[in-house]
């Protein structure tokens, strides 16, 4: 027996549209085969994809609110799934048949015909006309050079009945984490030949160990020696956009931070992020004899107090 699919999405059977989509939404986020890796996960998917298929069209959750598990047995009955009435069927024994004049339909003319219902309902379901196909979400996991590059990608997504499928998908150099690219007409198929509706991906950037990322700006930890601290030094880097060189002035202390102007997230319609590198000023955790004897020398004739006002 198919479950409940109030009970699939976790819903009362007061829930209205906004919150029967605002369930599906989240439990398809939660059960997605390519999130979750549960071995029933796909199972689980497609069991929310039925629910909300039942419960997103108003018809047939009127339907499935009357008659239950077998509300699609009542699939040609009158409106919001009514019972068909007798006489609706066909002539009884001792009535004529005759014709309504909308189309070829046979009603009886006896007494016991309630015409506004089945000539209503008929009526409604004639005018209901095309409607759009549902629109449907799921995330698109991304580098944070992939964020940045942007360009063409394949990406493979599980569908409502179990079955996969691949879509081209073009990311716009810069993305952001949060930002949604529409893919038009993959969604849900339209209802009587109404438009389909389209495929929302929302951009989730994977945390990189190296990199943060702060809006459009990229920050890091710049590691440099005692010597590169104090000289200077021209640093190059392999940052997330490509190589670059860092100038690293006399006399910098861990913590401080250096800018590299546009060197950060581009951004197709503006101005592009900058790049942010903190120093870190590293000894070596063991000294040869050599290195120790000339840090004992530079620790002889050095005035620097970096504590002066602490003592």
């Amino acid at each position: 027996m198919a479950k409940d699919p109030y009970s699939v999405l976790g819903l009362s059977r007061t829930a209205d549209a906004q919150e029967i989509q605002r369930a599906y939404r989240k439990l398809a986020r939660k059960y997605h085969p390519d999130v979750n890796r549960e071995p029933d996960s796909a199972d689980r998917f497609k069991e929310i994809g039925e629910a909300y298929s039942t419960l997103s069209d108003p018809e047939t959750k009127a339907r499935y609110d009357r008659f239950g598990a077998d509300f699609r047995q009542y699939s040609g009955a009158g409106p919001a799934g009514s019972a068909p009435r007798r006489g609706a069927g066909g002539p009884r024994p001792g009535s004529r048949p005759g014709r309504s004049g909308y189309g070829n339909v046979n009603v009886d003319m006896g007494g016991d015909v309630d015409w506004e219902d089945l000539l209503g309902g008929w009526i409604r379901q004639q005018t209901a006309g095309p409607a759009q196909g549902a629109d449907h979400e799921a995330e698109l996991r991304l580098t944070l050079e992939e964020a940045i590059r942007g360009g063409r990608r394949t990406v493979r997504l599980a569908q409502p009945d179990g079955e996969t499928r691949d879509y081209e998908v073009h990311v716009p150099p810069g993305v952001l984490d949060g930002q949604r690219i529409r893919l038009t007409g993959e969604g849900a198929t339209g209802r009587e030949g109404g438009p389909p509706g389209d495929l929302f991906l929302t951009v989730r950037i994977q945390p990189d160990a190296r990199y943060r990322l702060q809006g459009r700006d990229i920050h890091f930890d710049l590691p440099v020696t005692p010597s590169e601290a104090a000289l200077g030094a021209q640093i190059k880097v392999n940052a997330p956009a490509g190589p670059v060189t860092i100038t690293v002035p006399e006399g910098s202390s861990s913590g401080r931070r250096l800018r590299l102007r546009g060197q950060g997230m581009p951004d197709p319609r503006g101005q592009p992020g900058n790049l942010y590198a903190e120093i870190r000023v590293m000894v070596p955790p063991r000294l040869s004899s050599k290195v120790r004897k000339l840090y004992e020398e530079l620790a002889a004739v050095s005035d620097f107090h970096p504590r002066e006002g602490l003592l």
